[in-house]
């Protein structure tokens, strides 16, 4: 027998096994997963009657038609309103699956427990641009064997860092051979450890396999080479398995062609898609540098991520100077570290002495650039000022305050979001270097902002690895949490965790007291403080271009865009 002629038999057997096999008790079967409806299309006899359910949708939720042999004659019922998913199936045959023996690492799976976690998951599907899922509904779910989400959790922190859905066909569909499949599996993009999304994968696999489910299907996007490369190393085969959906705003990009849109950074685009969900036109400007305006109702606002016309030039400067920013807080009576300029080595050398540690920057510069920290000696701080000087504006010499690093982002000066913000961290497996830890966490930190955040290798990494005895050849010991930067900002690899709930008044208070100093409409307030549920801070920084994402679960877009256009404003959002 011909090559050719064996490949085209074992597509038809493929063909003819994808589908599950059914009973004749469950038809039109339709289950809520929490962010949609999943409709088992191989339940269904009329094609028309799987397009009738899919123009059902609710508004905000994302139905799945799935396991249909023929996607182009269900839409053909309504073509102007559905389309075919382009992404591919993936089978793993769990007769064959051999679970993994249990390894070391920083996290634990484990099922949904608590309301917080439900929480949690919603916050790490909004920060992936996923669909969130509805809270009531899965609370109320969790003991349902139909529908099963797991965690995955820092053994330290107990920071909930990833989440995927499982889905027992036995339960969802009748079929006679049941089996099983994997839905809305998403990692933190903070998430430090690696290797979080395949625990997730071989949990649910072994989980169905103890039920004794026949195989576990997953749907990814055809160009996701880095997740299909994944499942094909734990043994998924792909077969010809295809889903419809409806087009909406939350698929637009799976249906239509690229736009400006999709050039611009996170930032930039977290607003536009909200106001995109509102009916406000949206035209990209520049999207390399994050222009666009927005347009409703004859009024129309241009943009630079979340700098709108609305902030005045003057506002802008007195954000732009940190020299000026400190003064006007200062006679305000608000708390702000001492500060000088860079002047000869006697001057820097006093001004250290004084304060005993010292920050050294630019005094115009953003994104956390040419920022020394925690400075104890004067060699030390001449080095830093050599580096600050080439961002240009002069160099700063500020007080350093010990405390942890909060971002307050102020609105129309309401406090909207408040979050910690922490260094870039690696966590040692016992065999990669110091080096190789940091390349990969800056890879996945790149990878989950857009290219946004990345760790620099440079003379402040390796001075902060060495004040805590380490270089970067080092081996890092299996689950020791090391952080390779002094400073906090998102740009050099750091982290961002929501603490609204839990600021103190006195905090919330200082923040819209400088927001009105400054006479400015949208702003992000550096604070050190001891602890975030109490009075004691000092400021540092105002920025007038905040980034308003990676602060899920707080509505910071949602309040921007309440502010270019109230009318357009949801009664639960409206400021």
């Amino acid at each position: 027998m011909s090559t050719a002629r064996q490949h085209a038999q074992r597509a038809l057997r493929l063909e003819r096994s994808a589908l599950p096999h059914q009973t004749t008790d469950r038809r039109d079967a339709v289950v809520h997963c929490g962010w949609g409806r999943l409709i088992g299309g191989h339940t269904f006899t009329d094609p028309a009657a799987i397009a009738q359910a899919l123009l059902q949708e609710a508004p905000g939720e994302r139905d799945i038609a799935f396991y249909l042999d023929k996607p182009h004659v269900v839409v053909s019922h309504a073509p102007q309103q559905l389309f075919v998913d382009p992404s591919e199936t993936f089978r793993l045959p769990l007769n064959t699956y051999t679970p993994q023996r249990a390894r070391r690492q920083g996290f634990t799976i484990r099922r949904l427990r608590s309301r917080a976690d439900v929480a949690a998951i919603n916050a790490i599907y909004r920060a992936r641009r996923m669909v969130p899922v509805d809270p009531a509904r899965v609370w109320g779910e969790r003991a349902d064997r139909t529908t099963v989400y797991v965690l995955a959790e820092d053994r330290l922190s107990g920071e909930v860092l990833g989440v995927a859905m499982g889905l027992d066909h036995a339960d969802a569909f009748g079929d006679a051979n049941p089996g099983a499949s994997l839905w809305a599996l998403a990692v933190a993009p903070q998430a430090s450890h690696p290797g979080i999304g395949e625990a997730l994968t071989r949990y649910l696999a072994e989980l169905f396999l103890a039920r004794g489910r026949a195989f576990m299907d997953l749907s990814v996007l055809h160009d996701n080479a880095q997740a299909i490369a994944l499942y094909q190393k734990l043994g998924f085969q792909n077969i010809p398995v295809f889903a419809v959906k409806r087009r909406n705003a939350i698929n637009e990009a799976l249906f239509s062609e690229g736009t400006d849109r999709d050039g611009l950074n996170p930032y930039a685009r977290i607003i536009v898609d909200e106001a995109q969900r509102r009916g406000i036109r949206v035209e990209v400007i520049d999207a390399e540098q994050g222009y666009f305006r927005l347009t409703h109702g004859g009024r129309s606002v241009t943009c630079r991520e979340s700098l709108s016309e609305l902030t005045s030039a003057v506002a802008m400067s007195r954000c732009a100077d940190k020299r000026v920013t400190s003064r006007l807080l200062e006679r305000a009576g608000l708390a702000v570290p001492a500060q000088t300029m860079a002047g000869d080595r006697e001057h820097s050398e006093a001004f250290l002495r004084q304060h005993g540690a010292i920050v050294v920057k630019p005094v115009d510069s953003e994104q956390g650039r040419g920022i020394a920290v925690n400075l104890t000696s004067i060699d030390e701080v001449e080095t830093a000022i050599e580096h600050a000087s080439h961002f240009g504006g002069g160099v700063l010499l500020e007080q350093f305050c010990e405390g942890q690093d909060l971002r307050i982002v102020v609105i129309n000066h309401e406090v909207v979001a408040a979050a910690v913000r922490q260094p870039a961290t690696v966590v040692g497996d016992g065999h990669a270097t110091i080096a190789e830890l940091i390349e990969k966490q800056s890879r996945r930190r790149a990878a989950a902002t857009g290219g946004e955040s990345r760790i620099p290798v440079d003379g402040e990494t390796r001075r902060c690895l060495a004040a805590q005895g380490y270089a970067l050849g080092d081996v890092l010991p299996f689950g020791t949490a090391l952080p390779v930067r002094r400073t906090a900002n998102l740009h050099t690899g750091g982290t961002i965790h929501d603490v609204t709930d839990r600021l103190h008044p006195a905090l919330k208070t200082a923040a819209e007291h400088a927001s009105r100093v400054l006479d400015i409409p949208v702003t992000g307030l550096d604070f050190l403080v001891p602890t975030v549920d109490g009075p004691d801070h000092v400021i540092i920084e105002a920025n007038e271009r905040p980034g308003l994402a990676n602060h899920e679960p707080q509505p910071t877009a949602q309040r921007f865009v309440d502010l270019l256009f109230p009318a357009t404003a949801q009664p639960e959002t409206a400021p």
